[in-house]
């Protein structure tokens, strides 16, 4: 089932290449959009100068309805306060029949892989984290990712928020999701 969702990010990926693609990221944060501007100048590839950094807030996206081909947030959906509210902007701005992404560690079903995640959560990816003096801002990982949604709920929510359907694909043995929503 994952390698459903690959072609999408290849197609994407080849855009990118040929240059005809003009992406637009946004963040609340104003030192983050500089550390990500900072490091947009140092590519060589002219893909990378078609990005407009925005700063906004993803529950009151500052664009104009039916805006853009397609959205995608990665390891972010998880940490906005109204999930739904997120979405519904989502599906706001994107254009009708286009699709959004959402990346996302992966709140699995399968008690295995819940113990496995949590496991590298706690001795690999926390202490490594503070090893370079960014174990607080990695602490909250794994009581996050608990509270987060399902796929079979991410799902629901896309369907509620009005897209016309909702795919959710475990990936990377299942700790890692993505859903692929169209409008």
């Amino acid at each position: 089932m994952a390698g459903s969702a690959f072609p999408l990010c290849k197609t994407s990926f080849l855009f990118c290449l040929s240059g005809y693609l003009n992406v637009t990221g946004l963040d609340f944060s104003k030192e983050q959009l500089s550390v990500a501007s900072s490091r947009q100048h140092l590519r060589a590839k002219a893909c990378y100068k078609n990005i407009e950094w925005v700063e906004g807030n993803a529950l009151e996206l500052p664009f104009p309805g039916s805006y853009f081909d397609a959205i995608t947030i990665g390891y972010g959906l998880r940490n906005v306060v109204d999930k739904p509210k997120a979405m519904r902007e989502m599906y706001r701005v994107v254009k009708p029949g286009c699709r959004i992404c959402v990346l996302d560690f992966n709140k699995s079903a399968q008690p295995l892989t819940t113990s496995f995640q949590e496991w590298m959560i706690d001795n690999i990816v926390v202490p490594v984290a503070t090893g370079y003096g960014l174990g607080k801002d990695y602490e909250y990982l794994r009581s996050s990712i608990n509270e987060f949604l399902t796929g079979k709920e991410l799902e629901k929510l896309a369907l509620e928020s009005g897209f016309s359907n909702g795919k959710h694909y475990e990936i990377s043995g299942g700790l890692m999701g993505i859903l692929v929503a169209t409008r």
